[in-house]
């Protein structure tokens, strides 16, 4: 592991966290719900970063995929008697909180791939844990100094609560594992269009537990997504 491989993690690591504060920010906003709406671009700048940075190419029928999915999801994400008509909801600052979002992420994911790929093993799993490992470290050792510098006696209370916050970080832990070993194998523009299936998890997890009805229109967000998954998968 050389010098590129640290300066995908701590890149990585930071547009991860940027990211992150601004889906944060989003949640102040009026027009949140657009504003995520246009966060769902990430999957298309995933494409254009990982061109730009690793050279990863999508083909047209994965470019296809991708721009299917991309409908589904807006299909799911709009919001029917949002607050004021469209061209209102979208001259906000929520869309531009958005777009930086899906940015970062893009940013992330691909920087992500590249810290994976400089690994010298044939082992993807080997590989993603190395590098989920030193992500992990620097965005732990990031975040802790600007809180014990930026907001004295947060670290406290984070300590305070870790009995609670133990859970949320394994299953975190978990899922990263599984995006790394992702971003090994594949075009990271490919995993994120196939990780959209979260939104029909969502779906499905507010149905089971808040009894809440499918409408006409979230099944055909469904069917888009579920489409592009497979047409994805059957590229892969």
């Amino acid at each position: 592991m050389g010098e590129r491989f640290w300066i995908y993690v701590l890149s990585g690591g930071l547009a991860q966290i940027l990211a992150t504060w601004c889906v944060v920010l989003l949640f102040a906003e009026r027009n949140f719900a657009v504003g995520i709406t246009f966060k769902k671009t990430e999957v298309v700048q995933t494409a254009l970063v990982g061109l730009i940075v690793l050279g990863d190419r999508v083909s047209l029928p994965g470019l296809v995929a991708i721009f299917l999915g991309l409908i589904g999801v807006l299909v799911l994400s709009d919001v029917p008697g949002g607050a004021g008509g469209w061209w209102r909801r979208v001259a906000s600052r929520a869309p531009a909180l958005g777009l930086a979002s899906g940015a970062f992420f893009a940013v992330s994911a691909v920087t992500y791939r590249g810290a994976t790929l400089e690994v010298a093993s044939d082992d993807a799993f080997l590989r993603a844990m190395v590098a989920v490992a030193a992500v992990t470290a620097a965005q732990s050792i990031g975040m802790a100094a600007y809180l014990r510098w930026g907001e004295p006696g947060q670290l406290t209370r984070v300590w305070a609560a870790r009995g609670r916050a133990v859970w949320m970080g394994v299953t975190s832990l978990l899922g990263s594992v599984g995006w790394f070993t992702a971003f090994t194998l594949q075009n990271a523009a490919y995993v994120f269009a196939v990780g959209q299936v979260e939104v029909i998890f969502s779906l499905i997890a507010s149905v089971m537990f808040f009894r809440e009805t499918v409408t006409r229109r979230e099944l055909f967000g469904i069917v888009l997504v579920s489409a592009s998954i497979l047409l994805l998968v059957l590229l892969g």
